[in-house]
């Protein structure tokens, strides 16, 4: 199988990263950079307009540009969404009727579009009942509430199943990314 060449291989292809104040700096833009050098063209969706900021270890880090409400995005615009941690960013999304609803469309027999999730991340997927029967990993932190969520929980740098794709922490950002990408190329993945 040949190695993954920059520049090409997601031409074409949308990305929406969703997320809100307090999103794990590092999981926004490290998959954000890694997806937009592979060609694809990468939206953030947001429950805030304007501007979001990160959180960067333990201090507020950097903003970035919201370019579409929850509100108004809907995922058949997009090929794939990516869900960034942290401890704020997850938590206030899960509990948003519009972020939960923009994550949902990416799920269903018609659908099952590759979603990944890192860290925190996978709470908002528990929220909306789409961990059950998948194997995932996460912050360890949250493993209880996505094995009561119906998931199988593993420790590992990356698992993918079925097109979702989820790993623990920003030390996995390689694996992670790479992943993803993989996942985005094979395109809608069947449902269980």
């Amino acid at each position: 199988m040949s190695t993954l060449q920059t520049g090409s291989q997601l031409k074409g292809k949308k990305i929406a990263i969703l997320a809100t104040d307090g999103f794990e700096q590092s999981e926004l833009f490290s998959p954000r950079d890694a997806l937009l050098d592979a060609g694809a063209t990468v939206e953030v969706i947001s429950i805030k307009e304007g501007e979001i900021t990160g959180w960067d270890e333990d201090v507020w880090g950097d903003k970035v540009a919201v370019d579409k409400l929850a509100s108004e995005a809907s995922s058949d615009d997009y090929d794939a969404l990516l869900l960034p941690g942290g401890l704020f960013n997850p938590d206030s999304l899960r509990i948003d009727k519009d972020a939960k609803a923009f994550v949902d469309g990416f799920f269903g027999a018609d659908k099952n579009k590759p979603v990944a999730a890192i860290c925190h991340g996978p709470w908002l997927l528990a929220e909306i009942n789409k961990l059950r029967d998948r194997t995932v990993t996460s912050f360890p932190s949250i493993k209880t509430d996505l094995i009561n969520a119906g998931a199988t929980w593993v420790d590992k740098e990356v698992s993918v199943d079925r097109g979702l794709v989820t790993s623990r922490s920003p030390a996995d950002l390689a694996a992670f990314n790479r992943k993803f990408i993989e996942e985005i190329i094979e395109g809608k993945h069947q449902a269980h």
